[in-house]
């Protein structure tokens, strides 16, 4: 009987177990989600079930999703601004593959109520646990007026909330009171380590190549390092794989054309973009200017091939180069070339991986010449790189993210040649950069999602030159190391962490904490940048920069989401802040060593961010303020004190605004208010040896004039065939005349030598653009 009663036990028991696992049985659904007309996959849509709206996954940067499901029949929907509502019938009994083509909306077809300004979910914002994160719509920023007329992506994020422009006309920005270099920017993953074309006036991103744009302001997953500020992440588009277009832009100074099509239909596209300027050929038709060189081009390039369903090659490229001459006695060029070969693999419906090759540089050369002498001044930053991220959807509740990578570093110090000068060039510095993440994107419940994760950061010295240590700008110790050698390695762990927990429908609150540590610094004497400024890497005497961040945030939606409200606090602190020292001397022959020229401190910033958008109907736009404070201290500059960082802006407002009248006709308008850059005036001055020499005191004390424009453009799009579509765009910069100044110098008042006069210079009081943009 005893025998009996454990049989049917057993039985009992594997029975439920079987019951158990037969009702716990899922199946993943698994694909793409791409554009049905041109093929291009499509980054951050989410995919829903109908059935359960708590059921949701969002695609990757590469367009890939997976979906858990328990056996049964379901309704798969995707609502994703400017495109058609999608809806497919499934019956999941075994692991699906289900790619989702995406139509767009016909411009002739939508009405005027529904323009929005937007191409992400519209309540993204209450969603999802990525605080400082904004995504641009390319095809929205075709409208907004900008200098010359040019389309940038970089001028456009400069209108948004923490993110400040560092002058008249240039593209470098300060994100959170962090200096220029401690941005990020990924060109297909490829680093750019100048952003800019002509001196800043352009960026160089070529709006017509990219598909997507974002930029995340400090808190960023732990895929993402190397900088302390922000990440601003571009992606090329991959080209159409089913049909030939052609589409450019003519300027007053600058036209572009880009040409796109399969290469063999739908498994393989290329893209081919081209700009240049062509203030130069002006200059040739005067007698005094007909030898000085003004101009810029660049070349974005890329080509993809489908391998088969489940893996594809893609390699992309950029270059660009800036030309500045003065006839014969000088000339000056700068560029960079980046290039990267990338392999997307699915190697199973819950598992995505992709391995990029990537190489990245940036060099300037200046050269100068008067009778016999000649004076030539150059340097470069060189990178490889490799990178292997996988993307694990474990189930509907955790997208992980993880993989590493690794970085040779190659970086030639500014070096002088000449006859004036040691023609012999400076050693050459190697470093090696490691990193080590994982990343959880954690869907606890319906209300509460949390993003979290770890980033190691390993960076090594190699050898092949002498090393100094310095303390104060004191020489302590020397030592040289042989090539090849591994020198001194900086580890530094980075915890990452932010959380969204959604109140009701229309609002949710977030709260993130981040760590960030960079290695690579740019040496730099203003503000605003130049190509002459100067890479470094971590040395024995330059510690690696570190960054803390904590953030707060509250997002409202109204009007079933056309209407957002968001708000964020900040407050960061950092180590090991790198400035020149007072009287700092700036020499590039081999003797000289600038790290005996640097000190070295501590840094803060804290504000607030308020944005406020309007996203869909005939006027569209957003008002942006940022409230802010970013200071230093470094012992040995400003007594020790605190002081104002070069990039301290207080107040910064933008109010953008765009009005779609009919079909035909759109007008956009924007408006800037900035408190003034930090700035160290001179207090006093005397003379020496018949000359005047400035006293200057405490280290950016003083404010340059407030900065404020308005920019009003207007689009004019005729009827267009089936085929042909074209447009004329207008514009007028700085509309009502503001002289906001560029840079302001103090000299002897010839009229009173006893007294001192400051003399301000202004770049643009009016700048009119008209260019005529057309695509087959």
């Amino acid at each position: 009987m005893q025998t009996s009663f454990f049989k049917i036990t057993a039985a009992t028991a594997a029975l439920c177990f079987s019951t158990l696992a037969m009702a716990q049985q899922t199946y993943s659904v698994s694909g793409t989600v791409k554009d049905q007309k041109n093929g291009e996959l499509l980054i951050g849509v989410t995919v829903k079930v109908s059935e359960n709206p708590s059921i949701h996954v969002t695609a990757n940067e590469y367009g890939f999703y997976s979906l858990s499901l328990p056996e049964g029949s379901y309704t798969i929907i995707i609502s994703y601004p400017g495109y058609q509502d999608f809806e497919q019938q499934i019956k999941v009994d075994q692991n699906i593959k289900l790619d989702l083509p995406l139509r767009q909306e016909e411009e002739n077809t939508k009405s005027i109520d529904e323009v929005v300004i937007s191409g992400v979910k519209k309540d993204k914002n209450l969603t999802t646990a990525q605080m400082g994160t904004e995504t641009l719509s390319i095809k929205n920023i075709e409208k907004l007026p900008v200098l010359f007329g040019e389309k940038d992506v970089m001028k456009t994020i400069q209108l948004l909330p923490g993110i400040k422009s560092n002058g008249e006309g240039s593209s470098g920005f300060s994100v959170r009171g962090g200096a220029t270099d401690q941005n990020l920017i990924l060109l297909d993953e490829a680093p750019v380590y100048n952003a800019s074309h002509l001196l800043g006036f352009f960026s160089t991103f070529n709006s017509d190549a990219l598909k997507d744009a974002s930029i995340i302001k400090g808190n960023s997953p732990a895929q993402y390092g190397g900088r302390l500020s922000s990440v601003m992440d571009v992606k090329m588009k991959d080209g159409n794989n089913k049909d030939y277009n052609i589409n450019g832009g003519i300027g007053l100074i600058s036209s572009r054309l880009s040409v796109e099509g399969p290469i063999q239909k739908e498994k393989s596209s290329f893209i081919v973009s081209g700009r240049r300027t062509y203030a130069d050929l002006f200059l040739k038709t005067t007698d005094d200017f007909k030898d000085n060189k003004l101009y810029f081009y660049d070349l974005n390039l890329k080509a993809n091939y489908k391998i088969n369903e489940n893996n594809r090659l893609y390699l992309s490229g950029y270059f660009g180069r800036d030309v500045l001459g003065i006839g014969n006695t000088f000339s000056s060029d700068w560029g960079n070339t980046t290039a990267t070969l990338r392999w997307n693999s699915i190697i199973n419906s819950k598992l995505f991986s992709n391995t990029s090759f990537i190489y990245s540089n940036y060099d300037y050369k200046i050269s100068l010449e008067s009778n016999d002498n000649k004076f030539g001044l150059n340097s470069k930053i060189q990178d490889w790189n490799l990178k292997q991220d996988f993307t694990w959807f474990a189930g509907n509740k955790h997208s992980v993210r993880f993989g590493f990578q690794s970085i040779y570093h190659t970086l030639t110090p500014s070096s002088a040649s000449g006859t004036s000068v040691s023609s012999f060039p400076r050693n050459k510095r190697y470093s090696w950069e490691n990193a080590l993440y994982v990343n959880d994107d954690f869907k606890i419940n319906d209300k509460l999602t949390v993003n979290y994760g770890l980033r190691l950061s390993l960076f090594s010295v190699l050898g092949g030159d002498t090393f100094n240590t310095y303390e104060n700008g004191v020489l302590t110790d020397s030592e040289f190391l042989e090539k090849g050698k591994v020198g001194k390695t900086y580890v530094n762990p980075e915890p990452r962490i932010t959380a969204n927990y959604r109140i009701n429908e229309v609002s949710s609150v977030k709260g993130g904490y981040s760590r960030n540590t960079q290695n690579l610094h740019l040496l730099s004497n203003s503000n605003s940048g130049n190509p002459t400024d100067q890479w470094i890497g971590s040395s024995y005497t330059v510690k690696p920069e570190i960054a803390d961040q904590v953030s707060v945030g509250y997002s409202r939606n109204f009007n079933n989401n056309n209407y957002e409200l968001n708000a964020e606090i900040y407050y960061k602190s950092m180590q090991n802040q790198i400035d020149y020292k007072n009287g700092a001397q700036i020499t590039f022959d081999t003797a000289s060593d600038i790290e005996s020229e640097l000190l070295f401190g501590k840094g803060r910033a804290y504000g607030l961010e308020l944005i406020a958008k309007k996203k869909s109907g005939k006027l569209t736009g957003w008002i942006s303020y940022t409230l802010s404070k970013t200071e230093r201290k470094i012992n040995g500059i400003n007594h020790d004190e605190w002081y104002n960082a070069r990039q301290d802006k207080t107040h910064d407002l933008s109010v953008v605004a765009t009005y779609q009248l009919n079909e035909k006709w759109s007008f956009s308008g924007l408006f800037l208010y900035s408190t003034g850059n930090a700035v160290t005036f001179p207090t006093g001055k005397y003379e020496l040896n018949g000359q005047t020499v400035f006293q200057y005191s405490s280290r950016n004390a003083d404010r340059m004039p407030a900065y404020h424009r308005m920019d009003l453009s207007a689009t004019y799009e005729p009827v267009s065939s089936k085929r042909f579509r074209g447009s004329w765009s207008f514009g007028i910069y700085n509309i009502y005349g503001r002289e906001n100044a560029y840079t302001i110098t103090f000299e002897d008042n010839p009229n009173n030598p006893g007294t001192t006069r400051a003399m301000q210079t202004s770049l643009f009081r009016w700048v009119p653009n008209i260019t005529y943009n057309f695509k087959f």
